[in-house]
Formats: C-alpha cells, structure tokens, sequence
C-alpha cells in the first residue's frame, strides 16, 4: 500500500480520549483502561454496541507496536488507507474474551452473540475426464492430504491447553511494516506474525503437545470417491462440504473438484450435443453411402443415406437422441451431428468426362466461336486462399514501414520551419 504523508498534522489522540490515558501511556497501562471502559460498555451490560466497538478499536491499535508507531505519526487516516476501518479488521467480542481466557462474557451467562468462527478456505482441484467417462459416469478414488484438529490435545497445541498472548503481535496475529520510500512517500505492509505463525498466541516449549508439536493439527491422509454423474459438464463443481483443512476455531471449508473435459479424437461437444466429422468420395455423396460409427459407449452405429438423397459438400445431418445424456435427466439425451465434407478427385480422363455428362444434367449452351472470338482467353491456377491473403498483408505491412523510413531520412524526422523575413 502506497501513501503520500499528509502535509498537516493529522488527529492521533482520538484513541487515547477513547481509552481515557495520555499519549505516554504504557502497555500495561493501556490493558487496565481498555478492560475497565469494555466492561462498563458491554452489550451484555446494556451498554452501547457502538461505543464498544470503538474502545476495542483503540485498543487494538494502540496495544500493537507498529500500529501505535503509524497513528502517533500520521493519524487514523493512514490505517484506513493501509489496513481499512482503522485497523479494526478482529471482532471486537474476541478483544474482549481474550482477556477472560476465550470463555466470552464475564457476566454469567454467555455472550449474547458468542464467539464467531471464520471460515476455512476452500481446497479446489481439477479434474480431468474423458469424454466417455462424462457419457457413461463414472467414479474416481483421489488421495488427498489434509490437516486435522489433534486428537493427542483436542487442537489446542498444549498438554493443558494453556497458551499466553504473543508479545510479537500483542495477540492480533499480524504484524504492519513500513518502509520510507522517498520524500513524503512511505510503503504500509500488513503480514502475519512470524512468531506465533499468525495465531495471536505462543506456546511455552515443555507445553507443546509431543504429537503435533504445538502446531495444533496434524496431517493425515484421506480417499475421497468422486462421482462423475452421467452429462456433466465442463467446468461443473463436485464439492465435499467441510472436508477441507481443519484448523482451531475455524468452520472448516470445502474440497473442490472441477471437470476438466479431455479432449476427444472424434467427437467434439457442445451442450448435450455431439458433433463428428466425415468425409464422403463423390460417389458415395452423389450414389448414396453407409459406414460404422463406433459410439463412446462402443456400440456400432450404422450411417446411412436414403435413395437417391445426394449429399453437398459442408452439410449435416443429425441423430436423434444420440448426443450427450442430459444431466441428472437419465432418459434425455442431446443429437448427434455428422458434418459432411466431399472428396473430389484431381482431375478425370476423357472417358470418365462423357460418362459423367452422360448422366447427369447437360451443361449450359456452348458459346458461340462469334463470341469466343471477342474474348481475351485466361489461364487458372489452383491456390490456397488464406496463404494469398497472409502474403499480400504481409508485403503491404513491409512496404508500410519502407514508406515510414523514407520519409525520416538518415536524420530522422524532418521538420518545415518557415523562413522568417
């Protein structure tokens, strides 16, 4: 985060009126006033939910090191900028429990709202299938790696549960770090605490949990079977909820897995829809044709024409109900497309020529020698139209840029200037 240091003096004493205490006050003094003003105005105590989250506000930002150092210096409009909300990114209930050993409210009862938990992050994965398994489904078995809660100290990382709040980060887990750039220029960076690993607690060594060294989760390894329903798409989510890292007071997130479709030799997919290409000789496309079509499930599918029905170059036809399945509609399925190319041949014999001509529909009337006679006789060459066309840009750009050099000369640009009288 990037911020020009203001020119006037900003308001930093805001937080200490909050809290009740000078400028000078000292951590342990800080603890004292907090704890007494949260107390007073507590929710569960009928005080003012607003007032109380601006005490836990102050306090989270005066009893940080760091943070204390940027709004003596530059006020609560730096923290905004760099951190948002003034800093005030932890619930201000967990403020509070904290200094009562996590238990919520001290007033009996419980907490009104209790502790709330964050959620843990989603694990995604992709997953690559065929186009056959998406025809027919299928299941996959996937061995996966995930942290779990201790089962040694029930995810507390201590024999007796015990932790104490990291001096590091003064239990917020984050540390902020700024570093001068230039004139009026400073970079603000937020990151966890690398002495409670971003906890906000430490654990005393002979403590530690002897199974999972105090990091309060241990790893395991897990099968998951993955069902492929029939007509899955690609990019379609199979989602294990709660199935991913767990972690201590976090609602644990979901493994993800999303379908990658293979690519498929023959058939291409689109929707519910199959699409195949074959090409025909002109004689099967004039004199009709059949062929096998092996499907994805294997079964031997026969294509054929109808009498007499010729078949165009670029044209289709369709299978009813011999495309994809459609998802969780077992009974549906999409058509199946085949895309018809013709094979023409080179060139014919004088033979082949009459035989054609005697067959199928005369030609227009001949020209007339008269008319030959007028005309300028030609020559045609056989050509790939899009190799022409990427020539011809091709030359047009490099006659573009002779052009462009011309006109700079071996000074570079010229320039007219008018002669002054």
């Amino acid at each position: 985060m990037f911020r020009r240091g203001p020119s006037s003096k900003s308001d930093n004493t805001k937080f200490y009126e909050i809290l009740g205490v000078p400028k000078t006050a000292s951590p342990e003094d800080l603890k004292k006033a907090y704890k007494k003003a949260a107390i007073k105005n507590h929710p569960d105590k009928g005080g003012d939910p607003e007032k109380f989250k601006e005490i836990a506000q102050a306090y989270e930002v005066l009893s940080d090191p760091e943070k204390r150092e940027i709004y003596d210096q530059y006020g609560e409009d730096a923290l905004k900028e760099g951190m948002g909300g003034g800093g005030g990114g932890h619930d201000p209930f967990d403020i509070f429990s904290s200094f009562f050993g996590g238990g919520g409210s001290p007033f009996g009862g419980g907490s009104s709202r209790g502790r709330r938990q964050r959620r843990g992050e989603d694990v995604v994965h992709p997953l690559k299938v065929s186009l056959e398994d998406l025809y027919l489904g299928t299941t996959k078995k996937l061995s996966l790696s995930r942290n779990t809660l201790c089962s040694k100290c029930n995810g507390k990382g201590s024999k007796s549960g015990a932790s104490s709040t990291c001096s590091g980060c003064q239990g917020s887990g984050m540390k902020v770090s700024i570093r001068q750039l230039g004139p009026g220029m400073i970079q603000q960076m937020q990151h966890p605490c690398h002495d409670c690993k971003g906890t906000g607690e430490t654990i005393n060594d002979r403590d530690r949990c002897p199974q999972c060294k105090g990091d309060k989760v241990v790893s395991e390894k897990k099968v998951l079977e993955v069902a492929v329903e029939k007509g899955m798409q690609h990019s379609q989510k199979i989602t294990f909820s709660g199935q991913a890292d767990e972690a201590p007071d976090t609602v644990t997130g979901d493994i993800v897995f999303v379908i990658q479709q293979k690519e498929h030799p023959k058939f291409k997919r689109k929707g519910d829809d199959l699409f195949v290409e074959h090409t025909l000789s002109l004689t099967e496309a004039l004199c009709g044709f059949q062929f096998v079509l092996t499907h994805l499930d294997k079964r031997q599918l026969l294509i054929k024409s109808s009498p007499g029905e010729v078949v165009k170059p670029d044209s289709y036809r369709a299978i009813t109900d011999e495309g994809m399945p459609v998802h969780q509609r077992p009974f549906m399925k999409g058509k199946l497309y085949i895309h018809f190319t013709v094979d023409f041949p080179d060139s014919l014999s004088p033979d082949q020529t009459k035989a054609i001509e005697a067959v199928l529909p005369k030609p227009k009337a001949d020209l007339s020698d008269m008319e030959t006679d007028e005309c300028e006789e030609t020559t045609l060459h056989e050509v790939n139209i899009e190799d022409e066309m990427r020539r011809k840009a091709q030359a047009q750009r490099e006659a573009y840029d002779d052009d462009d050099d011309d006109e700079e000369g071996p000074g570079g640009p010229q320039r007219v200037q008018c002669a002054q009288q």
